[in-house]
């Protein structure tokens, strides 16, 4: 069995990964959250409670940016696969904070590096963002492409990716960079804009739409983003990679507003504004590199895709309510 580290395991992505992981039954994971406040916490702790329990499954509340906790957590056990997910998120919020994201994404990958390499650990996955492209006039967005980072959330995905870059060069750190685009599903965080719409179209509320509504973004469902993931664990060829994982086609703003009042079978209403400093026009995946590498193919259509997400959100809204009925009775 395998001992695997997977940070911010308690959010989104990661929890997907976990419950891959668990599943799967070759695996001993160890989950590192600081459970912040950037959304409810309780959101997060709901995505591992159903593994608290098992023999095979370890929570550790740390920041990653913790020297002692992370040198003391990999003191006390040896680990075969780093997974690194953990980290603040979110373009818009960075122009604010610009520092806090240099602290979690930077010197936190800096903090797992180090302790990854003292402790001779085989293999750090590093979740990266399609964010590090910026502005690219040539699309799709090949990895030979320069990056040009226009947010201060994807210069600290850049600076993370070279960080891994000089420590699998210097200590012989196998390390694949996986540039995640746009990623959706069952427990996406609330401040993204499939699961943001869903709850505002079902209130009633007026969508917040920045410029004309034709950005267009590379929506990736949460099972390829999984499949991926896990493939870049197994893959062996070579020290250093940085990889696209995408849906590889396109879908703008307005399309996804569409199929969001189709699967609710309510209305939207749109409340323009002007676009947003650090937005980017275009998310686009070329995703050749991947298909080569990883064996990578997804397979979930938009369509699909976004019926499946509100048909969890539908539920969970109703389990929320029925908890609250029950609290109150």
């Amino acid at each position: 069995m395998t001992n695997v580290l997977v940070t911010g395991g308690a959010g989104f992505i990661g929890s997907h990964l976990v419950d891959r992981l668990l599943r799967e039954g070759d695996a001993r994971v160890t989950v590192v959250d600081n459970f912040n406040d950037f959304y409810d916490p309780a959101i997060k702790r709901a995505n591992i409670a159903a593994h608290i329990e098992r023999d095979d499954f370890e929570l550790v509340e740390a920041d990653i940016a913790d020297a002692g906790a992370m040198n003391e957590l990999f003191r006390r056990r040896d680990f075969d696969c780093v997974v690194h997910l953990a980290a603040r998120a979110g373009v818009r919020p960075s122009l604010d904070d610009p520092l806090a994201y240099e602290e979690t994404n930077v010197r936190g990958t800096f903090r797992l590096l180090e302790a990854a390499r003292r402790s001779a650990a085989p293999k750090f996955i590093f979740g990266s963002s399609s964010s590090v492209y910026g502005i690219n006039s040539k699309a799709p967005f090949s990895e030979a492409e320069v990056a040009n980072p226009i947010s201060p959330y994807a210069a600290t995905k850049l600076a993370g990716e070279a960080a891994c870059c000089v420590y699998s060069h210097l200590y012989d750190l196998r390390v694949v960079c996986l540039r995640l685009f746009t990623v959706y599903g069952a427990r996406q965080r609330p401040d993204l804009v499939i699961h943001k719409f869903a709850k505002l179209i079902t209130e009633g509320k007026p969508l917040p739409v920045f410029g004309d509504g034709t950005t267009r973004r590379d929506y990736t469902y949460i099972d390829d983003i999984t499949d991926g993931i896990i493939a870049s664990m197994k893959y062996e060829s070579s020290s250093y990679e940085v990889i696209n994982l995408g849906g590889a086609h396109t879908v703008d703003l307005r399309r996804i507003v569409d199929l969001l009042e189709q699967a609710l079978g309510k209305r939207a209403v749109i409340e323009y504004g002007p676009t947003q400093p650090g937005d980017v026009p275009v998310t686009y995946a070329d995703i050749d590199k991947a298909r080569r590498l990883l064996a990578y193919d997804p397979k979930t259509q938009i369509e699909e895709g976004v019926t499946k997400f509100v048909e969890w959100f539908q539920r969970a809204a109703a389990a929320m309510s029925l908890g609250e009925v029950r609290g109150r009775s």
